[in-house]
C-alpha cells in the first residue's frame, strides 16, 4: 500500500514539474533570433552615405530594428598599404571619418551610435563633413570616448579589424553599400533589404512594417547607388547626387 502511495506521489510530483514548465514556456516564449544586418560602407561615398540616411535608418522608425542585429562597418574599398597604414579610395578625410564613425560604434550602443553617423553622413552629402565635430553637441552626446579612441590609436585598430572582416567576405564585396542579411549578400538587391530581413525573421511577433513588405520580382528596379571597389578615379568625394 505505501508503494503504491509513494509510485502515484512521484507521478503526481512529475505532472506537476510538467505543467509548471509549460506554463512557463507559454508565459514567456522563447524570443527568435534577431536577423544579422550588416551594412559595409564608406564614410565618404554618396552612395553609402544615401543607403545609410534613406533608406537604412527607416528600420528605427518603423519598429525593424527590434528584430534586428545590425553591424555597420565603416571600412569599405579602403586598401591596406605598408606598415598597417589604410589607403581610402576618397582620401584622407574618408580615412579620417572612417575612424571617427569606428569610434562611435565602439563606444555607444547602435541608437547612439547610428544617430551619431547619421549626422555626419549628412554633412558629408552637403560637403561639410569637416563639420563632424558639431554632431557631438547637436545630438547631446559626450565626445570624450569618441575623440580619445581617435587620438589613441585605437581607432586605427578597429579599422584595421573592420579590413580583416571585409576581406573575409564570401563571396567578396564588389562595391559598397554592400549590404548583407544573414550571411546573404543583397547586390541588386540592396534597396529592398527590408524585405529580405522579414523574410528571414523567423519570431512570432512580426513588426507590422513586414506586413506591407514583400520580396521584389525580376523587374524591380536595382539600387544603382554604388561606390566600386575597383575605381581608381574616385581620388576625391563625389559631388553627383541621383534622385531616389
Amino acid at each position: 500500500m505505501e508503494a503504491h502511495l509513494d509510485y502515484r506521489s512521484k507521478n503526481v510530483i512529475v505532472l506537476l514539474f510538467l505543467i509548471v514548465s509549460l506554463s512557463a514556456t507559454l508565459v514567456h516564449p522563447v524570443t527568435a533570433q534577431k536577423v544579422k544586418l550588416a551594412l559595409y560602407y564608406e564614410a565618404l561615398c554618396d552612395a553609402s552615405a544615401i543607403f545609410l540616411n534613406f533608406h537604412l535608418s527607416k528600420i528605427f522608425d518603423n519598429g525593424l530594428i527590434d528584430i534586428v542585429d545590425l553591424k555597420l562597418s565603416p571600412y569599405g574599398n579602403a586598401k591596406l598599404g605598408s606598415n598597417g597604414t589604410i589607403l581610402c579610395q576618397h582620401g584622407e578625410w574618408e580615412c579620417r571619418l572612417n575612424t571617427v564613425e569606428a569610434c562611435a560604434i565602439n563606444a555607444w550602443p547602435v541608437g547612439d551610435h547610428f544617430r551619431f553617423i547619421y549626422c555626419v553622413e549628412s554633412l558629408s552629402l552637403h560637403d561639410k563633413y569637416s563639420e563632424w565635430e558639431t554632431c557631438f553637441q547637436k545630438l547631446k552626446l559626450d565626445p570624450k570616448d569618441v575623440t580619445g579612441c581617435v587620438t589613441s590609436g585605437l581607432g586605427h585598430k578597429l579599422e584595421l579589424q573592420y579590413a580583416d572582416e571585409i576581406s573575409a567576405l564570401k563571396p567578396p564585396h564588389e562595391y559598397v553599400p554592400w549590404v548583407v542579411v544573414d550571411g546573404q549578400p543583397l547586390k541588386e538587391n540592396t534597396r529592398y533589404f527590408m524585405r529580405y530581413v522579414c523574410n528571414a525573421y523567423k519570431g512570432s511577433k512580426v513588426p507590422q512594417a513586414c506586413h506591407e513588405l514583400s520580396l521584389p520580382n525580376r523587374s524591380a528596379k536595382p539600387f544603382n547607388h554604388v561606390c566600386y571597389k575597383e575605381d581608381n578615379n574616385a581620388k576625391s568625394k563625389s559631388k553627383v547626387l541621383k534622385s531616389l
